[in-house]
């Protein structure tokens, strides 16, 4: 039975559906879609459609995201890297003025071992020809050039040139290698830039190895080989600071920023190739993908209007009736091709930055911290329905932040979903709770206040006595310990059954209450109509409940109890299936993309709005898991989820997952959930998060749903130095009188261990205000690591459609 969330008006004939608010006029120049914050560069909504969303890890927000280039630095990298150029360059000045001086034991033996006698006078080393001379020149250079490369390798100065120099940007990065290049040059060729001073062994070996190979000096009358190895020596000393430096990079983007800037005024940009519809054109439908390029050229477009025809096209094209459809509707309506039964294109206002096509909301920004990977630091946080269809846990002290920084972005997100008819929302939160304006939703509903056009319908728009049971059953006395949900259950069944079959609509409130008090007379008048042919089986269920009435066991009084909570006159006119007015039924949910709001009336009903919460939790599981073929994601907000788990519907929210539905849940404590049902809450959901002030038996719970995982820790041990030698024993106690401290000598032990990714302490104490941590996972499976998230990034307050 389907009334789309209305009921029959007593007469029995069907009531008008529940009104909407008036659609408002489409704009003459739709919104522009919203930007990440820190964006400030025009853009119309073709350029939004043409932004880059590249695939990433759960959790990060997709539009224009840079993943960042791998990061090898760590902790005191910079004077690691500096100390150990610094010492291998010292040592390499050392061994050099030892070799010049030659203090080097052997230093030439090698020398003399590969070159001919005669160039050497006997018994030294001193040489005896030109050919000697030379070849010692030359051979200062070969060493040299090891001494270099030994030093380099050392003293890690590739590592360093990366990190001082490489990862630079342009031009930074070649007017750093420049100058290097020009102190390299003055130190090969002095003369050349006015210094006096003796040169690198770098040209001199060249020289000398040319007039060994060509057998004398007289290949050095030409100046066209003087020239050229001149060149060539300038040339070997410049290229690798070219590498370093980026040369030709720089020139290229120089050149690059030269083309862009034109005398003449520029040509109006091309569109960008996802604004003409790849899509459609690839499937053949050129003329609609014109139609559609050129409303959104024309600005006639929002980011709603693009999503929803995506989606639209993305459900008719595997079908040729429904593609067929899908042409005739987009050349009568255009951009407003399947628009929202509201009429709306857009919400009347947006507090949080959102990404249609790929159905994000953007949160907030993963903080800079040493816990978060340098994948993710700096990179935007973001939800979308694939992490909210597994289920959101929030827990944190008032004013951390839930409502606003969390469950308002998530609400807006759904019900841009629901414009796009890709979802369906429910709100369910205190009375003057800011989580959207009233014209943002279809139906509002506020028990309670005499204004409201809608109430709830306890019954779900229900044809079957036992489902409605089991859900009202649940809503009633879940939470008591005392009563058994199933045994209330069957007591509700027993009663609805036969006033359905008598009536042909469930009981209201307050005849409910009379039926399960016993009362005598309600129950005889009952018992009367219901006749022993037709309504056989409902008399024997009937009979089986007056039976029951008042033994010990018997839980009616207490379902009366808590139907009593209802039965009040501020709620003289709500929850009557036979009234004149139009019940808001969870059923509407599954069939349409709703959006709806439940305020409930907290001051001085606390109880009934506690009741009412757990009813349509469990209306909310029932109804998701009821729709098979259902084809939108559905979601339920419970800003104030306190007092209304079970053990039921926790089991319930595990299977959610599997039914492209979800549930966020707010807590300030995990308090306010039985300790039964704590673990298998945590279990339950795939996405959870702890707010900044959550105490340490909160943060206790999220640790161990966290669990563990593996780091590298290094413990220092400081042992006290003994000396055997007099003077070396006065010597420490010298330094230690001017120090103050024995000498000591440090013993580093690197070892893994298995830590809390986030302890109870932590989280309670070490969590800056406004930030969060938050762990995801998708329906599909992936994960995402507890992550320190700054929520006060997230938002652009003020922002309007």
């Amino acid at each position: 039975m389907d009334t789309e969330g209305t009921h029959g008006a007593r007469d029995g004939q069907r009531a008008a559906p529940a009104p909407r608010p008036a659609p408002p006029a489409p704009p003459a120049a739709p919104p522009m879609p919203r930007r990440p914050p820190g964006d400030d560069r025009p853009a119309t909504v073709a350029d939004w459609l043409a932004a880059p969303r590249p695939q990433a890890a759960p959790g990060i927000w997709r539009y224009r995201h840079r993943p960042p280039a791998p990061e090898a630095e760590t902790e005191g990298a910079d004077r690691r890297l500096v100390v150990g150029m610094v010492i291998s360059t010292l040592l390499g000045l050392l061994f050099w003025s030892l070799w010049r001086q030659g203090s080097i034991p052997y230093q030439w033996a090698l020398l003399k071992l590969f070159t001919p006698g005669e160039w050497w006078w006997i018994g030294s080393t001193q040489p005896k020809t030109w050919q000697g001379t030379d070849a010692r020149i030359v051979y200062d250079g070969v060493v040299f050039g090891a001494l270099v490369y030994t030093v380099g390798r050392l003293g890690a100065w590739p590592d360093s040139i990366r990190h001082f120099v490489v990862r630079r940007p342009q031009p930074s990065r070649a007017v750093l290698a420049s100058v290097a290049a020009v102190a390299a040059l003055a130190f090969v060729w002095p003369s050349a830039l006015g210094l006096d001073m003796r040169p690198l062994p770098v040209a001199d070996p060249v020289f000398s190895l040319v007039a060994l190979v060509t057998g004398g000096y007289e290949v050095f009358a030409s100046p066209v080989v003087i020239d050229t190895l001149y060149g060539l020596i300038t040339l070997a000393v410049l290229w690798p600071f070219a590498r370093i430096g980026g040369w030709w990079q720089a020139v290229r983007e120089a050149r690059s920023a030269g083309a862009r800037r034109p005398a003449a005024p520029p040509r109006p940009p091309a569109a960008p190739a996802h604004a003409h519809w790849p899509e459609l054109r690839a499937a053949g439908q050129d003329k609609t993908a014109d139609l559609l390029c050129g409303e959104l050229l024309a600005g006639r477009m929002t980011d709603v209007d693009c999503a929803r025809l995506a989606h639209a096209w993305r459900t008719a094209a595997p079908d040729p009736a429904a593609l067929a459809g899908f042409v005739d509707t987009v050349a009568r309506n255009g951009a407003a091709a399947w628009v929202h039964p509201s009429g709306q294109r857009d919400l009347p206002a947006r507090t949080a930055v959102h990404d249609l096509l790929t159905g994000q909301v953007r949160i907030g920004r993963f903080a800079k911290d040493e816990r978060n990977p340098h994948a993710v630091r700096e990179a935007g946080a973001a939800l979308d329905r694939r992490v909210l269809g597994t289920s959101l846990l929030a827990v944190g002290p008032s004013g951390a932040g839930k409502t606003g920084r969390l469950m308002r972005p998530v609400a807006e997100s759904l019900a841009l979903g629901a414009l796009t008819g890709q979802c369906a929302v429910v709100v369910v939160c205190a009375a003057g709770t800011r989580l959207g304006a009233d014209e943002t939703y279809d139906v509002v509903v506020k028990p309670g206040d005499p204004a409201s056009v809608h109430d709830i319908d306890l019954y779900a728009d229900c044809a079957d006595a036992d489902e409605a049971a089991s859900f009202l059953a649940e809503g009633l006395v879940g939470d008591l310990e005392a009563v058994d949900t199933r045994r209330a259950a069957t007591t509700l069944a027993q009663l609805l059954g036969p006033y359905r079959a008598l009536h042909g609509r469930f009981p209201s409130v307050p005849v409910l209450r009379e039926l399960l008090e016993g009362d005598p007379a309600a129950l005889t008048a009952l018992q009367a109509g219901i006749g022993v042919g037709e309504h056989a089986a409902m008399r024997r269920e009937l009979d089986a409940r007056i039976r029951q009435s008042g033994s010990p066991n018997d839980p009616g009084p207490a379902l009366a109890d808590r139907l009593a909570l209802l039965d009040r006159p501020a709620f003289a006119d709500f929850f009557d299936p036979g009234g004149d007015g139009h019940p808001f039924s969870m059923r509407a949910v599954a069939h349409h993309p709703l959006r709806v709001r439940v305020d409930l009336p907290e001051h001085g009903h606390e109880e009934a709005s506690r009741l009412l919460a757990r009813l349509l939790l469990a209306q909310f599981t029932y109804v998701a898991r009821g729709r098979a073929r259902r084809t939108h994601f559905v979601g339920l907000i419970l800003d104030d989820a306190s007092r209304t788990l079970t053990a039921e519907s926790v089991r319930a929210i595990q299977r959610l997952r599997s039914l492209n539905a979800g549930v966020v849940l707010g807590l300030r404590t995990i308090g306010e959930v039985p300790e039964a049902l704590q673990g298998p809450l945590y279990a339950a959901v795939g996405c959870r998060m702890a707010f900044s002030g959550v105490t340490t038996w909160d943060g206790r719970r999220f640790t161990e749903a966290w669990g563990t995982e593996w780091i590298e820790t290094k413990e220092v041990a400081q042992h006290t130095v003994f000396a055997d030698q007099p003077m070396t024993r006065a010597l420490h106690s010298l330094r230690k009188l001017v120090t103050g401290k024995a000498v000591t000598t440090d013993a580093v032990t690197v070892r893994k261990i298995e830590r809390e990714r986030w302890s109870a302490s932590d989280l309670a104490h070490a969590l800056p205000p406004g930030h969060a941590v938050l762990s995801l996972t998708t329906v599909d499976g992936e994960h995402a690591p507890p992550l320190l998230v700054d929520l006060r990034s997230g938002a652009a307050v003020g922002q309007t459609g």
